[in-house]
């Protein structure tokens, strides 16, 4: 078979294929980005979600005694706010059944005791 010569034009014309392959698929991603929202369709306010109301009830059982921690949170704030002006930021509560009682740290300086 005689071999015949390829033209510049010939040599190039994969070269275009795959290019404009690449044109046309770049073109279709920046029109699926840039479609517009449907004016026929209504806008749907969502109702905020709601969030289930969840009560967690926390008890230490020591021996034949029962404490809710809750209970003890709220004494150490109370004996905290009826000896100091200054508002709770940060609280730790420590219970120590054995003394039957519960120590606390407020915003880091000051330490304080209740009975349980």
């Amino acid at each position: 078979m005689p071999r015949t010569k390829s033209t510049a034009a010939e040599k190039t014309a994969p070269a275009k294929k795959t290019a404009s392959k690449k044109t046309a698929a770049a073109k279709e991603t920046a029109a699926v980005k840039e479609a517009p929202v449907k004016a026929d369709a209504p806008a749907k306010a969502e109702a905020p979600a709601k969030k289930a109301s969840e009560k967690v009830v926390t008890k230490i059982q020591f021996g034949e005694c029962e404490y809710d921690v809750a209970e003890i949170v709220e004494k150490a704030k109370a004996d905290y706010k009826a000896n100091n002006k200054a508002a709770v930021k940060s609280l730790n509560v420590y219970i120590k059944p054995e003394d039957s009682a519960a120590y606390y740290v407020v915003n880091d300086n000051v330490t304080g005791k209740v009975d349980l």
